[in-house]
């Protein structure tokens, strides 16, 4: 689940490179992905995740199911302004033996992310950028010696997109907040009587706002195969539900990460063919 989890978070950074729209796209394409990245070890965590990658991709224009630069998913509605899909998010685990705040805790898995995604074209200041508002509601899936559900996410944001006229830079940043259930905010911020002590009392988390992020990510087309890019993103946790918790240790938090992705092979057929 670790290596699935991770070719899966690649998978919007790689497909980002892709030509210019107004050329024709294959209908996939599959090579190897490697590169470094750091992120909080969970939301609100003074200590990191650091993790070096090198796996295989694979991006596929389907009508129906894609695996673009939008994530992974199955469209169900596609009209001129208004799209509708099934969208796949993950992120990767964490074991409390490498975070000081969790020690004695039980680890954070590896999160899978399922749900209905709605995406408003909202207006194209350009032929070449465009500007989208994004609605997911996403059930949130624990794989951690088995399968559990954890509770819900709701995940509202304004993606800007751009590309250069020639197709070898792409670029977008986007704005939004992420709201979780009860559940969700109880696997990472309350602290049950069993794992409290003198420097972590127990807690009862709430449902509600969970972080605040903006991001921007760019990418470089070298040649046909090759590609690099890069991204960052910026985390607030002021006005969180649980900034309270005794495991909400910081107000804000920072990933970054920097990747190529070399094409090994293609369709000769086109997307939409």
């Amino acid at each position: 689940m670790k290596l699935a989890a991770a070719i899966l978070l690649a998978f919007p950074i790689v497909a980002c490179a892709a030509p210019a729209e107004n050329k024709p796209l294959p209908l996939w394409e599959a090579g190897v992905l490697g590169g470094v990245a750091s992120t909080p070890a969970y939301p609100g965590s003074a200590d990191r995740s650091s993790r070096g990658l090198l796996l295989p991709f694979l991006i596929y224009r389907g009508k129906v199911f894609r695996a673009d630069q939008s994530g992974i998913g199955a469209r169900l509605v596609k009209r001129e302004a208004v799209e509708l899909d099934v969208g796949l998010a993950a992120s990767l685990p964490a074991r409390s033996d490498d975070v000081a705040a969790r020690a004695g805790m039980p680890n954070l898995g590896t999160l899978l992310e399922f749900g209905p995604r709605l995406k408003v074209r909202v207006t194209e200041p350009s032929a070449s950028s465009r500007i989208r508002l994004d609605i997911p509601l996403r059930a949130v899936i624990e794989a951690r010696a088995g399968v559990r559900t954890q509770g819900f996410t709701f995940e509202p944001k304004v993606v800007y997109e751009m590309r250069s006229a020639d197709g070898l830079w792409t670029f977008d940043a986007n704005a939004g907040v992420v709201i979780g259930d009860k559940k969700v905010n109880r696997y990472f911020y309350e602290v049950q009587p069993q794992y409290a002590n003198s420097t972590r009392p127990a807690y009862q988390a709430d449902a509600g706002l969970m972080l605040t992020r903006v991001g921007a990510s760019a990418s470089r087309m070298i040649n046909q195969d090759v590609r690099i890019f890069g991204f960052m993103r910026l985390e607030s946790y002021a006005g969180a539900a649980n900034e309270d918790s005794p495991l909400m240790k910081k107000k804000s938090g920072a990933s970054a990460g920097v990747a190529f992705a070399w094409t090994l092979g293609r369709s000769t057929r086109m997307a939409g063919d």
